[in-house]
C-alpha cells in the first residue's frame, strides 16, 4: 500500500489543523515544490512561524514550526478550496475576501503561488488553494 496522498496540500493542512487540536507546535510532511510555497506564503502572512527544508532519504522532509512554545496557535481555521475532484479557479476580480479582510486565500498563479491580496494587485487570477484565518 503506497503511503502517498493524492492531494498533498489537503495532507499538509490536516496536519497542521491536528497538531493545533492537540497543542502540538511542529508537524513534519514529505516535501514537494507546492507545499514549500504555500507554507512560505502561510510564514509571510504570519500564520506559521517557521518552515525548513531537511535533507532526507529517500527524499526530503518539511519541518514546519507552528507556532512559538507557549503561544497560541494564529491559525484558528484552515481549509482547502480547491480539491484533485474539484477544481476551483478565479480570475482576479472574484478573489474572495475571508472574514471582512482578517484571513487570506492563497491562489496557484502562473507567477507562483501567492495571497489573494498580492493576486489583485497583480491582476492574476489563478486556481484557489486555500483559505486561512
Amino acid at each position: 500500500m503506497s503511503l502517498h496522498s493524492t492531494d498533498a496540500i489537503a495532507d499538509v493542512i490536516t496536519r497542521i489543523r491536528n497538531a493545533i487540536m492537540v497543542g502540538k507546535n511542529e508537524i513534519r510532511a514529505p516535501h514537494s515544490k507546492l507545499k514549500q510555497a504555500v507554507l512560505e506564503q502561510l510564514k509571510q502572512a504570519g500564520y506559521i512561524a517557521d518552515v525548513e527544508v531537511e535533507a532526507g532519504k529517500p527524499r526530503d522532509v518539511l519541518h514546519v514550526t507552528i507556532n512559538n512554545p507557549g503561544e497560541k496557535a494564529v491559525i484558528t481555521e484552515i481549509a482547502r478550496v480547491s480539491s484533485p475532484g474539484r477544481r476551483v479557479y478565479v480570475g482576479a476580480d472574484e478573489i474572495p475576501k475571508i472574514k471582512s479582510g482578517r484571513g487570506i486565500v492563497l491562489i496557484s498563479t502562473s507567477k507562483g503561488v501567492v495571497t489573494g491580496g498580492e493576486a489583485k494587485k497583480q491582476r492574476l487570477g489563478g486556481e484557489l488553494l486555500i483559505k486561512v484565518y
